[in-house]
């Protein structure tokens, strides 16, 4: 069943790069092939899905819809191109803002927040925004693993290892994690003055926008500071940020309907969401979870801790690597919660602190997201929010832009982690 299993994954990636107008429909039959199969028993499907991210991605594209008709986004665009010189500039501190927000709340969040403030900018300057977009994507995955409140996966390292958010930032007389992820950050930028140079276009904007409605911006900044307060709360329900957006998206439309007493604006509100993306989440995490259940996930985390061996440069070097390619392809959350109790195991034998282990752990599994469009649940959203506006993103455009992005970051922290934490 195993080899059944990797085999239809495998199929199923061939077909989501093949067939990039039907991702949806490629993960929930092989989904469905899963359940039929056995190969995810049908009463582990519930579990499966990770509702708290569709969740969140619904609550929030509930609040995007006005938060753009707002102007707002066009009135943040309208700052940006007063202090960004060119086009070049404008990617590039559009990516960085993201990054920023997402090292504080969770990354498909920021990403849906951001996304709309790009969008508007590209629409200003008439513009193709897929490589801004991206760039927004694959920013706000390096930064999640930034702090504790950042990702799921910096969380998990926090409860597994007894970190709090301090040892994030300073930790047994070290400098933590997230000096790595920034100096990663940092990095990124020749990167981008590499792979935009061509844009040198000058930007202005001549019309200045009057923002018509500041409820949903409002909204947008609740939910952003009810996320940060939340992630506080220490054995909180999983759903809970999902609970958050939720109740800020449902209030958002309240308030709407209230102000314009609009009906048919609201069900189109509701009619028009990318319900594209949410349907891929949804296959895809079954599919993972059905790899996990065979074993797979196991097998990959035993064979990186045995071919390391006792070498603790090689077994660094290889959970780091190994990790960013794992993660291009398969959930990082199962793959963290897996990966820790080994490296614990290993380390113990080795008599060695797993510090490096688990930062390299973390920091490879949270930037392996970046090197495909469905690796993580911000890319698959980023590109929803593209197929909206007309613009389809294959693998290969994605990638133009992840891969060296998630070199250059994953290079820079795992010199920096092997300087502090060998």
């Amino acid at each position: 069943m195993k080899i059944v299993a990797i085999v239809l994954f495998v199929l199923m990636y061939m077909c989501l790069i093949a067939l990039p107008k039907r991702r949806a429909y490629v993960a929930l039959i092989t989904a469905g092939i899963f359940l039929i199969l056995g190969i995810l028993p049908f009463k582990e499907l519930p579990t499966a899905i990770d509702w708290n991210v569709l969740l969140m991605i619904l609550g929030t594209l509930l609040l995007v819809d006005y938060f753009t008709e707002s102007k707002m986004p066009n009135f943040i665009a309208d700052k940006l191109l007063d202090i960004a010189p060119n086009v070049m500039w404008v990617t590039i501190l559009m990516s960085l803002f993201s990054g920023i927000i997402s090292a504080f709340i969770d990354n498909v969040a920021t990403l849906l927040m951001v996304a709309p403030v790009g969008l508007a900018v590209c629409k200003k300057l008439k513009i193709n925004p897929v490589p801004m977009i991206i760039s927004i994507a694959v920013s706000s995955n390096l930064q999640g693993a930034a702090t504790l409140v950042g990702d799921t996966t910096s969380i998990m390292l926090a409860s597994y290892a007894g970190m709090d958010f301090n040892d994030f930032f300073w930790m047994n007389g070290k400098p933590g994690i997230f000096f790595a992820v920034e100096l990663g950050a940092i990095v990124t930028v020749p990167i981008m003055m590499i792979l935009f140079r061509k844009d040198k276009e000058k930007v202005e904007s001549t019309e200045k926008t009057v923002v018509t409605d500041y409820v949903p911006s409002i909204m947008m900044i609740a939910h952003v500071v009810l996320l940060v307060i939340a992630s506080f709360i220490p054995d909180k329900p999983e759903i809970t940020n999902g609970v958050i957006c939720m109740a800020c998206g449902i209030i958002g439309i309240i308030w709407e309907y209230a102000k314009d007493k609009d009906k048919d604006r609201a069900v189109n509100v509701i009619k028009n969401l990318d319900y594209d993306t949410l349907l891929l989440l949804t296959g895809l995490f079954a599919v993972i979870a059905g790899i996990t259940e065979v074993g797979v996930i196991d097998d990959l985390a035993s064979f990186i801790a045995s071919v390391g061996g006792t070498n603790i440069l090689l077994l660094y070097t290889i959970v780091v690597w190994g990790s960013m390619l794992i993660s291009a392809f398969i959930d990082n959350i199962p793959y963290v919660a897996t990966m820790l109790p080994v490296l614990q195991g290993v380390t113990l034998a080795m008599g060695i602190e797993p510090y490096l282990l688990y930062f390299g752990l973390l920091c490879g599994a949270t930037l392996g997201g970046n090197i495909t469009p469905v690796g993580a649940s911000c890319n698959i959203a980023g590109v929803g929010m593209l197929r909206k506006e007309g613009h389809e993103v294959s693998f290969k455009d994605f990638m133009r832009i992840g891969v060296p992005f998630t070199l250059a970051a994953t290079l820079t922290a795992y010199i920096y982690l092997w300087i502090f934490w060998r």
